[in-house]
């Protein structure tokens, strides 16, 4: 009798744990039902996308991740430079992060599926099809590809979700499509702090913006509570500051002028930053007309003005201001993020 119930004690244990994984699974899939189904509303008063063929060799164009509501959700979508409220034509490639250079290279930072969700950094072609895909450990923030098209670079955060909190770390990788090179992590190249090697456990790099050498790049360096324009020469496989309080640099099309964001005393601690433009030649600071706290890489839509993304009703919005100081910031595209400009002048 005791073996018989033990026997009767583990079936229903058996069928128990078997209708509990049967509800779990039925629950997610109308879960995802209910999501894709969301997905595929269009909200009131915002853009439509609409698929079809987007080539990063098409000139005077505008891409963005679309975050319109709607089947094209997250998608690449293109419109013109000068008409960029314009319709929207989506690709099918989903990307968290995005950029891509005339030269006809992108750099797509997305979810990636599988037992073990995680991300990827995926190498494109000018007919956005992936060439080439890297793990990467942590959740994508920027991403950058040189002007020739030969050199990408991505972030990640591995630990934390803001920079202004403080306790976040980093990954920043650079790859030479050319040589199928990989920097892996920026942390492995040699740091010059004020001439001299620095070497500490809490190196953080991120925001990488490309000169047109395909050899110098810029980017943030985050140690001892400090941040840092830097200045890299992927040749020596070395890094050295430039200036204190700079934080995601970007290269103007003549290389000479990086935009960026520095932290202003008196400002919130959750929104710290205000947009500069730095000119190289003579090290002129110019404080830029947006007020609003900017967390983003902005990038350079012409020579006189820059794009970045602000918070807005669906996701963000990209907003455009004048680089020397002047003006006022105007809306660009509304639920719109991670700008490329696809022009013959275009920036890194």
């Amino acid at each position: 009798m005791t073996a018989d119930r033990t026997g009767t004690t583990r079936l229903l244990i058996l069928l128990l744990a078997t209708a509990v994984l049967a509800t779990v699974a039925v629950v997610s899939v109308v879960r995802a039902a209910d999501r894709a189904d969301e997905r595929s509303r269009a909200r009131p008063g915002e853009p439509q996308a609409r698929p079809g063929t987007v080539s990063l060799l098409q000139p005077d164009r505008l891409l963005f991740r679309n975050l319109a509501w709607g089947p094209e959700r997250d998608r690449i979508a293109s419109v013109p430079l000068d008409a960029p409220a314009g319709a929207r034509t989506a690709a099918g490639q989903d990307c968290l992060r995005f950029h891509a250079s005339a030269a006809g290279t992108g750099i797509c930072l997305r979810r990636k599926g599988g037992v073990v969700p995680g991300h990827e950094a995926v190498v494109l072609d000018a007919r956005l099809r992936p060439v080439r895909t890297f793990p990467v450990p942590g959740t994508p923030t920027r991403a950058r590809v040189s002007p020739s098209g030969r050199l990408v670079a991505w972030t990640v955060f591995v630990s934390g979700d803001s920079y202004a909190s403080g306790t976040f770390s980093t990954r920043t990788a650079i790859h030479d499509t050319a040589t199928g090179t990989l920097v892996p992590n920026l942390e492995a190249l040699t740091v010059l702090v004020d001439g001299r090697r620095h070497r500490a456990t809490d190196h953080n790099f991120w925001g990488v913006t490309f000169a047109a050498d395909d050899n110098r790049f810029y980017a943030t360096l985050a140690t001892g509570g400090r941040t840092y324009l830097v200045e890299g020469d992927l040749r020596s496989r070395t890094v050295r500051t430039l200036r204190e309080n700079a934080e995601c640099p970007s290269l103007s099309p003549d290389g000479t002028r990086i935009a960026y964001k520095k932290r202003v005393p008196g400002l919130p601690a959750d929104a710290p930053w205000r947009l500069h433009v730095l000119d190289l030649r003579t090290g002129t600071d110019t404080p830029l007309a947006e007020r609003a706290s900017v967390d983003d890489q902005a990038l350079w839509y012409d020579a006189h003005t820059l794009v970045y993304a602000l918070p807005g009703d669906f996701g963000a919005d990209l907003w455009s201001v004048r680089a020397d100081g002047v003006g006022r910031p105007r809306l660009l595209l509304k639920s719109a993020t991670s700008p490329a400009v696809l022009a013959t002048s275009s920036a890194s």
